[in-house]
C-alpha cells in the first residue's frame, strides 16, 4: 500500500497517544521520544504490510510494543536508576499540587505490574476498546478486562481514593482510575 497523504496525516494524529503509551512504557520522555521515532520509521518501512481498512493505531501501537520489548531485553543487563533516586536529585521538586497528584499517581502506575499496566494505559488513557487493546497485547479480550480491573483496584489502593472522582481534574488520570473501556 503507498502512502497516500490521508494515511500520512492519520500516522501523524497518532504521535501523541504513542508518546504517551511510550512513556508510561519506558518511565522516560527522551526514551520514549526515541521508541516513537523508530516506531514511525518502522511503520513506514513497513506500509505494504498495512491493512487498509484495519486499525491503523492498533497496528502503530503493536509496532511501539514489540520495540520496547526488544528493547528491554537488550538492556536487561545495564544497570539502571530503577528507583529514580538519582534522576530526583536532578530536578527541583514541584510546589503545584496538581502536578505533585499527578506524580503520585504516576508513582503508583509504576508500581503495577507491566501487563496490568500497559492494559490500563491502553484501555484508559488512550481510548483503545478492550477488544484493540487485546489485539495489540496479543492476548484474549478477558484477559484485558481482568487486567484493567486488577490494575485499576490496585492503583485506588495505592492512591487511597474510592473512585475517579477523587482525584482530581485532570480527565486522563481519571479515566484511567475510574473510566470507562470499551
Amino acid at each position: 500500500m503507498p502512502l497516500t497523504d490521508s494515511l500520512r496525516d492519520d500516522i501523524l494524529a497518532s504521535v501523541p497517544s504513542l508518546r504517551a503509551f511510550a512513556i508510561s512504557l519506558s518511565g522516560n520522555g527522551d526514551r520514549a521520544d526515541d521508541l516513537v521515532q523508530e516506531t514511525l520509521l518502522r511503520a513506514l518501512a513497513n506500509i505494504d504490510s498495512f491493512q487498509p481498512g484495519s486499525n491503523l493505531a492498533a497496528w502503530l501501537f503493536t509496532i511501539l510494543r514489540n520495540l520496547f520489548r526488544s528493547d528491554y531485553r537488550k538492556r536487561r543487563r545495564e544497570v539502571e536508576d530503577a528507583e529514580g533516586s538519582y534522576a530526583k536529585t536532578l530536578k527541583t521538586q514541584p510546589a503545584q499540587s496538581a502536578h505533585l497528584e499527578f506524580e503520585e499517581f504516576r508513582a503508583a502506575l509504576e508500581k503495577l505490574p507491566q501487563d496490568q499496566r500497559e492494559a490500563l494505559i491502553l484501555v484508559g488513557a488512550s481510548g483503545f476498546s478492550y477488544e484493540d487493546a487485546a489485539a495489540i497485547c496479543g492476548c484474549a479480550v478477558g484477559t484485558i478486562k481482568s487486567r484493567v480491573n486488577r490494575a485499576r483496584s490496585k492503583l485506588s489502593a495505592l492512591l487511597y481514593v474510592d473512585g475517579a472522582e477523587d482525584f482530581g481534574p485532570d480527565e486522563t488520570v481519571r479515566a484511567v482510575i475510574g473510566g470507562s473501556g470499551g
